[in-house]
């Protein structure tokens, strides 16, 4: 997939600028697609000379100009052929703090040990602020209240997969610290710093 796709995604929420996309990035779309805020400045100047998405500067006071951005017909128009493109690629995993687990045997145990409570540590952080996001979106609504009557349910749909992804990083690591914790017990390593 492509940037721009996410980018019109992100649009689909209204009129945003740069800065208003990175940060809604990381705040809701961090949990299916990453970017950089250079890159997503650089996809909607892309974005802008092929017409996909409009530009009109805001004049602020005492601050440079603002460009706020929103998606066009065209813009509109690829959103929907990128909805009938052949079936999604399967998710490709590139982790490489799994690929130091796959090695854990022949290093430090304990260096692995402490990536993997790092890596539950930020989960669980992103995990609370999703959690709050649903909060917020359902306010006091059941799912089915809110699936009904919502114009748009997709974002909370990704949502749902950014909290189970998070919620499965918090149990896989720390099952795998319990499990390096026991290892270091028979094998004789030490497994706390």
């Amino acid at each position: 997939m492509a940037l721009r796709n996410a980018v019109m995604a992100a649009l689909l929420e209204g009129e945003a600028s740069g800065y208003d996309l990175a940060k809604g990035f990381e705040a809701s779309v961090a949990n299916f697609w990453m970017a950089t805020p250079q890159q997503i400045y650089r996809e909607l100047e892309r974005m802008a000379g092929e017409g996909l998405v409009a530009a009109r500067i805001v004049q602020q006071e005492r601050r440079p100009n603002k460009r706020l951005f929103s998606l066009t017909e065209a813009g509109l128009d690829a959103v929907r052929a990128f909805l009938t493109e052949g079936p999604a690629k399967p998710l490709a995993i590139r982790d490489e703090l799994l690929v130091k687990v796959q090695c854990v045997d022949l290093g430090d145990m304990e260096v692995v040990r402490a990536e993997i409570v790092q890596r539950v540590e930020r989960s669980a952080v992103k995990l609370a602020r999703y959690e709050r996001a649903q909060e917020r979106l359902l306010a006091g609504r059941t799912e089915d209240e809110y699936c009904a009557t919502v114009e748009r349910v997709g974002p909370y749909l990704t949502l749902l997969g950014g909290l189970a992804l998070e919620r499965a990083n918090v149990q896989w690591g720390e099952l795998a610290v319990r499990l390096l914790e026991q290892r270091a017990a028979v094998v004789g390593a030490p497994a706390r710093g």
